[in-house]
C-alpha cells in the first residue's frame, strides 16, 4: 500500500511538472536578420535572464533592435525593450521602451499592479507619471509572446482560430488578437522544421499596411521558436529571419531530407 501511494505520488508529481514545463527560461537567446530581400537592413535581439524585482523572481527579457549599413545611414533605428516577467504567474511587473526610430524617439517605463490593477506610465522623455487602470492577465507586448509560449494550447488549435488576450501599450489597453493559420514545414537556416503560422491582428497606420500585415512562424515543438516573421509596411515589406539561438529548454527537431 505505501509503495502504490507512493508510485502515484510520483506519477502525480510527474504530471504536475509536466503541466508547469516551460517553453523558456534562462540563457534562451534569438538573433534576428531583418531584410529586403538580399538587402540586410538590420539586426535584433531577444535574450532571457534570470533576475529579481522588488523581492520576486523574474526573468528579464531584453529585446533589442537596429539598423546597419545603408540602412543606418538613411533611417538609424535603434529599440531597446525590456519586460520583467513573473516566473510562476507569466505576467509583466515593468516594461521599458525606449526607442529612436529616425527621430521619432519614446522613453517610457511601465510599472504594473496587479493586486490593484494600476500601471504607473513614468514618460521620461517629457517627464510625465500617469497611473492608468487596466484588465485583470494583462500583458505588455514582450510579455505577451512569452505567455503564448507557455500557454497557448497548440494540440488542440484549429484553423482560423482566434486568441484573444489583455495587453496594455504606452498608456492605453488593448485586446491583443492572434489567429492560427495552420501549419507548414519551413525551410530554414537551420534545416527543414515543422511550424505553427499565426496572424497578429496590429494596429494600421504608422507602421503597419494594414491589421492583418504581419505573419509569424513558430516551431511546432515545446520550444516555440520564432523562426521568421513577415510585414508588410507602409512602404514595402521586410523579413525578419531567426539567424541564432542558444539556451534552448527543449530539443529542437530538425526534418531529415
Amino acid at each position: 500500500m505505501k509503495k502504490l501511494l507512493t508510485l502515484l505520488l510520483l506519477i502525480g508529481n510527474i504530471f504536475f511538472f509536466s503541466a508547469q514545463e516551460r517553453a523558456y527560461g534562462d540563457g534562451e537567446f534569438f538573433k534576428f536578420r531583418v531584410h529586403y530581400g538580399f538587402v540586410t537592413a538590420g539586426y535584433a535581439t531577444l535574450k532571457v535572464e534570470d533576475a529579481s524585482i522588488n523581492g520576486k523572481d523574474v526573468f528579464h527579457v531584453h529585446g533589442f533592435g537596429e539598423t546597419v549599413g545603408l540602412s543606418k545611414w538613411f533611417f538609424e533605428v535603434e529599440d531597446d525593450y525590456q519586460s520583467y516577467i513573473d516566473k510562476q504567474k507569466n505576467i509583466p511587473y515593468r516594461f521599458i521602451r525606449k526607442i529612436n526610430e529616425g527621430g521619432y524617439t519614446k522613453d517610457i517605463q511601465i510599472d504594473f499592479n496587479h493586486t490593484s490593477n494600476k500601471a504607473t506610465v513614468n514618460d521620461k522623455k517629457h517627464n510625465e507619471i500617469t497611473v492608468l487602470s487596466f484588465p485583470s492577465e494583462t500583458q505588455d507586448m514582450i510579455s505577451a509572446f512569452y505567455y503564448l509560449r507557455n500557454q497557448l494550447d497548440t494540440e488542440n488549435l484549429k484553423t482560423g482560430d482566434v486568441v484573444e488576450m489583455n495587453m496594455f501599450f504606452d498608456k492605453e489597453n488593448y485586446k491583443f488578437r492572434l489567429k492560427f493559420l495552420g501549419k507548414e514545414v519551413l525551410d530554414t537556416n537551420f534545416g527543414r522544421v515543422r511550424t505553427l503560422i499565426f496572424r497578429p491582428y496590429v494596429q494600421s497606420g504608422r507602421v503597419f499596411k494594414e491589421k492583418e500585415s504581419l505573419t509569424v512562424w513558430i516551431s511546432d515543438d515545446k520550444n516555440k521558436i520564432p523562426l521568421l516573421v513577415k510585414a508588410d509596411l507602409a512602404v514595402g515589406s521586410l523579413k525578419a529571419t531567426l539567424t541564432e539561438f542558444k539556451g534552448l529548454q527543449h530539443s529542437f527537431k530538425i526534418l531529415a531530407d
